[in-house]
């Protein structure tokens, strides 16, 4: 007989300062960029999801829609075929559970069988029931940058500079979600490393994610074995090492998340980010209360 975890509170998960947060993905989906079938069938995908929440995931990302560039979108029947079996598993063992979608009939199925989190990588602007339901729900809200779905949005990686155009961005997005009812205590902000953006992007928000701070929100993370780590120590024009393989690379921007401060990571190989992290933590809790400039003390935690 399973005994059931205590699910832990969401709201006291959104205000965590003290230490960065790990996300699982569970991808529910048979053409993920990382692991595209794996877990497409039930069973596994639950199984799956037990493992990322035993490895130490707060938080777990269900998803049935692939969004790797290029990717054509499931019918919302099949979407909800995939994820609703899944959320309602996992929160009975006590998971707390994110939906990662796009659509407002796949979210609100997903809230009534469980899901406390909603992750929206268009940031809402993919279908326009979502921010309505979200705000009526006053539900906790992750809005990502976004230009386009996955068919057409590297065509959209045009950037004066992407750092400062990414945080005008998604701080417009985030007014209009404000402005729309979305409770401000729970908005999550993303800043989309993949999503429209190509490698030099992708390393230029990597150096400078401090500056998403001024947002004034919690930060999400996914950098998570995206093709731009892939290519480190490849040679031009070589294939970039396979998505399973770019998990050493994955931890290092854990590190870098939680050494600039960030709310959470969304990864998929969750026992090494924690793992990494906690060693991040130690660092930290023996850092003298007035930062030096030697210390890692002068985090805004």
């Amino acid at each position: 007989m399973t005994t059931r975890r205590s699910t832990p509170d969401v709201t006291s998960l959104l205000r965590t300062t003290d230490r960065t947060l790990v996300m699982g993905v569970v991808n529910v989906t048979p053409d993920s960029f990382s692991d595209g079938g794996e877990w497409f069938e039930q069973e596994a995908a639950v199984a799956h999801g037990l493992e990322v929440l035993a490895a130490g995931a707060d938080v777990v990302d269900v998803g049935g829609e692939s969004t790797r560039p290029g990717a054509e979108r499931p019918s919302v029947e099949e979407e909800l075929r995939r994820v609703l079996p899944v959320v309602t598993a996992l929160v009975a063992e006590g998971a707390v559970v994110s939906i990662d979608t796009m659509r407002a009939e796949v979210a609100r199925a997903a809230v009534d069988a469980g899901a406390a989190i909603v992750n929206d990588v268009s940031g809402g602007l993919a279908d326009p029931g979502m921010v309505p339901f979200v705000a009526m729900e006053r539900l906790p809200f992750v809005a990502m940058h976004w230009r386009g779905h996955s068919t057409e949005m590297q065509s959209r990686a045009v950037y004066a500079d992407v750092v400062a155009d990414v945080v005008r961005e998604l701080a417009q997005r985030r007014d209009a979600l404000l402005a729309a009812g979305v409770d401000e205590d729970s908005l999550v902000l993303d800043p989309g490393l993949g999503f429209a953006k190509h490698a030099e992007h992708n390393w230029a928000l990597m150096a400078a994610l401090p500056e998403l701070h001024a947002l004034g929100h919690p930060i999400l993370l996914g950098a998570s074995r995206k093709t731009f780590l892939g290519r480190l120590g490849r040679d031009e024009g070589s294939a970039p090492r396979p998505a399973a393989e770019r998990d050493v690379e994955t931890t290092a921007t854990s590190v870098m998340a939680a050494m600039a401060g960030l709310w959470c990571v969304r990864v998929h190989d969750v026992a090494s980010t924690v793992r990494a992290l906690a060693v991040v933590q130690a660092a930290l809790d023996h850092a003298p209360d007035e930062p030096t400039d030697t210390a890692w003390g002068d985090l805004d935690r």
